[in-house]
């Protein structure tokens, strides 16, 4: 994976957005796939894929309890 992804969860991140999720599930799907911008015929698998991501990291940084925080 790239090295240039921002970490998104305390203490390294004060605030994450939805924004912020998207991004890197953006990001995520792109390596992936190896597609920067998919096919028309791909759109649709590419963007749930994108939302599924981006569902599954809320759901993880909601999930994590930061010791010693």
């Amino acid at each position: 994976m790239c090295r240039s992804i921002k970490t998104l969860r305390p203490p390294y991140a004060e605030t994450v957005t939805g924004e912020d999720m998207r991004a890197a599930a953006l990001q995520y799907v792109r390596k992936i796939s190896g597609f920067r911008q998919p096919a028309a015929h791909n759109a649709e698998a590419f963007d749930r894929a994108v939302e599924a991501v981006t569902a599954a990291t809320e759901e993880l940084l909601g999930s994590l309890e930061v010791r010693g925080g």
